[in-house]
């Protein structure tokens, strides 16, 4: 398979926006080798999905003037680096991508009587009736100010999947789906260095989207063949798979402030170790 099929194979019908893309990138590649990268290099990388040199300015315009990217010029060179909300929000992703906690078992009832929307997305809480809102218990807290009950099965849990009712799992059964089906294919793949690091991004990409969106339910309150569970798999054995190819190539053609980027750091290896 050349390149030029991989990639297209990987991005058909994928509504991948500059924007997204880039901040996919900085997440993964970027942030855990000093922050900071020549945008040459962004749009060089970026080019490999079909994203011209205009959409990568155009996009990288609209993200500094959103605060997600804060820019610096050294001699006649711009450099990005992720701003702090943006990079808080990444840290939250990567938690989930590369050492996805396990589920309590304990469950979150939150009284809330004008629940914000940003709140209830980003702790994928569901709405139960009224002013109730529910969400697996994890380490945070959502940060309102509404009454937050920590509840814990003590009877029925055979009843447990009802509670999975509240959620839109058929959708997200569908974005993992399409992560199974995309990627499988590449385990038994021959790539280049680079093919292993655009594939490794999409990789990330897509499974991001699907993962930020996905409540993380217990097993028992599942449905039978949980897709969620294979592309969990998938994810972990693949990225670690494509991993020596991908940074060895990001070392050759991605440039920092002080030259290239490492093919390696601490924070690059702790995700490997999570993953494991």
């Amino acid at each position: 398979m050349t390149q030029t099929d991989l990639i297209q194979r990987l991005t058909a019908g994928l509504p991948i926006t500059a924007g997204s893309f880039i901040v996919t990138v900085y997440g993964d590649v970027v942030v855990p080798r000093g922050e900071v990268l020549w945008i040459g290099s962004l749009i060089d990388i970026c080019a490999r999905i079909g994203i011209s040199e205009n959409l990568v300015r155009t996009a990288v315009s609209r993200l500094v003037a959103a605060g997600r990217l804060e820019g610096e010029r050294v001699g006649r060179r711009s450099f990005y680096r992720l701003a702090p909300a943006a990079r808080a929000e990444f840290a939250d992703a990567a938690r989930l991508l590369y050492a996805r906690p396990r589920p309590s078992g304990d469950w979150l009832v939150m009284l809330h009587p004008d629940m914000p929307e940003g709140l209830a997305r980003r702790h994928r809480m569901a709405r139960m009736g009224g002013d109730l809102w529910i969400c697996p218990a994890r380490d945070d807290l959502p940060d309102g100010n509404g009454l937050v009950l920590r509840a814990v099965p003590v009877a029925g849990t055979d009843q447990l999947p009802r509670l999975a009712g509240f959620w839109d799992l058929e959708a997200l059964a569908q974005g993992y789906r399409m992560v199974l089906d995309r990627f499988g294919p590449l385990a038994a793949a021959d790539l280049s260095a680079e093919d292993a690091l655009i594939a490794r991004l999409l990789l990330v990409h897509l499974y991001r989207g699907v993962l930020l969106r996905d409540p993380g339910l217990p097993p028992e309150a599942l449905p039978p063949g949980w897709p969620g569970t294979d592309a969990q798999a998938l994810f972990h054995d693949l990225y670690t798979a494509l991993t020596p190819l991908a940074e060895a190539h990001v070392a050759r053609v991605m440039e920092g402030e002080d030259g290239p980027l490492p093919e390696a750091t601490s924070r690059t290896q702790a995700r490997l170790s999570a993953l494991a």
